[in-house]
């Protein structure tokens, strides 16, 4: 990547260069299904974080900041009996999130979403207070990433945004998986013609 496009401006929404901006196609999915997506402070401002987009997209979400000393995170107000709290976890010991798992319980759910790699995922769910309720659950085997952005320790490491289109496609319908992954592949194309 040469020096020019380094510095080009970005946009602060899709954090694509402003040429490429891709907001205008935002799809908006109004969803039962709330998202908590859990980044730290560091991860933030990465350009390379699709966490973020996710928010763009999903109208019932939040962002969550981790990192701060002097504003820990507490979970604990997600602790209802109007819903269920699950936390998408990277590890086996994870229940696999499949419709069967859901039918349990009719509840609708609060989808905690730590972002970061694979390792900063499973060390970040380990650690997040007040998720004792919670429910870790993890994807079933699917199709590869097509995010090739960011170097995966794990073959079926997934960028945090597909991750998060699969966990909906099970949670809530097929339709609104696709509806997202149209979306993260543009995003993907655009930020391939970036780096030529």
């Amino acid at each position: 990547m040469g020096t020019r496009s380094k510095r080009s401006e970005r946009c602060p929404r899709c954090r694509l260069h402003a040429h490429l901006c891709i907001c205008s196609t935002t799809p908006r999915i109004d969803l039962g299904t709330r998202l908590i997506l859990v980044m730290h402070r560091r991860e933030w401002s990465k350009p390379t974080a699709t966490g973020p987009l996710a928010l763009a997209v999903l109208i019932n979400s939040e962002l969550r900041i981790q990192g701060y000393l002097e504003q820990p995170l507490d979970f604990s107000d997600l602790d209802s009996d109007q819903r269920r709290t699950l936390l998408l976890y990277p590890g086996e010991e994870a229940a696999v999130l499949s419709r069967d798992f859901l039918s349990g319980d009719p509840r609708p759910v609060n989808l905690v979403v730590p972002d970061g790699n694979w390792r900063q995922a499973a060390r970040m769910g380990r650690r997040l207070p007040g998720l004792e309720h919670a429910t870790m659950v993890r994807l079933p085997e699917g199709a590869k990433t097509d995010w090739g952005v960011r170097r995966e320790s794990h073959p079926e490491g997934l960028a945090t945004f597909e991750a998060i289109a699969r966990a909906l496609g099970i949670i809530d319908s097929a339709e609104v998986q696709e509806t997202m992954e149209e979306f993260f592949r543009l995003m993907v194309t655009r930020t391939f013609q970036t780096r030529g």
